[in-house]
């Protein structure tokens, strides 16, 4: 079994925003989240709780324009801190599934970290920003984050009709699929696929 920490630590600087990522995935859901957008902050806390991974993220950008390019740079550096802790992927179980529930609304995420990125996102979000958060990045995120980390990454909202509560499940959904697919498998030497690699 590999010995080695599974953390990252990511920068990433254009013209148009700075993000700094540390991540951390064997922790117990620390946090300190500061985007500039309200609402993807405490996204991005829930994600932090829920997969109990430590996470610290600082983020900078031309939000007068819009909060797209902030969105989408902290899904690429997630992805890319996700990506780079997980390191040779020794031992994960490398699929996860949660479906979770927020009052009304109802969410199943499931993840497999293949190497192969993929997202297949099913959600209709009837309101159109929330806290500073223009809801149809939700997806530009989870894009980022799925192409960045090489994550096959399924969102499907069962039902619900309130956007916020929906979001919250979102994030909640995926931090436990995530979580049970970054845990190890004692039983397993190696990676686990039939091909010997991910």
């Amino acid at each position: 079994m590999s010995d080695e920490i599974r953390s990252a630590d990511i920068q990433r600087k254009t013209t148009e925003t700075e993000v700094l990522l540390q991540i951390g995935l064997d922790g117990t859901g620390r946090h300190q989240i500061d985007t500039e957008i309200p609402f993807l902050s405490h996204l991005l806390t829930l994600f932090a709780v829920h997969s109990l991974c430590d996470l610290k993220i600082t983020a900078r950008g031309d939000i007068e324009v819009d909060d797209h390019h902030s969105v989408e740079d902290i899904g690429i550096c997630l992805g890319q801190g996700i990506k780079q802790a997980l390191g040779d992927k020794w031992g994960i179980n490398r699929y996860g599934e949660a479906t979770v529930p927020m009052d009304e609304a109802l969410v199943r995420a499931v993840v497999d970290l293949s190497g192969r990125p993929y997202l297949v996102y099913n959600a209709d979000l009837p309101q159109k920003k929330i806290g500073g958060l223009s809801t149809e990045n939700v997806r530009e995120f989870f894009y980022a984050a799925a192409v960045a980390a090489g994550m096959n990454l399924h969102i499907d909202v069962i039902r619900g009709e309130n956007s916020h509560h929906i979001i919250e499940a979102i994030f909640k959904a995926f931090a436990r699929a995530f979580r049970e697919a970054i845990e190890i498998e004692p039983r397993i030497e190696g990676v686990w696929s039939s091909k010997g690699s991910l």
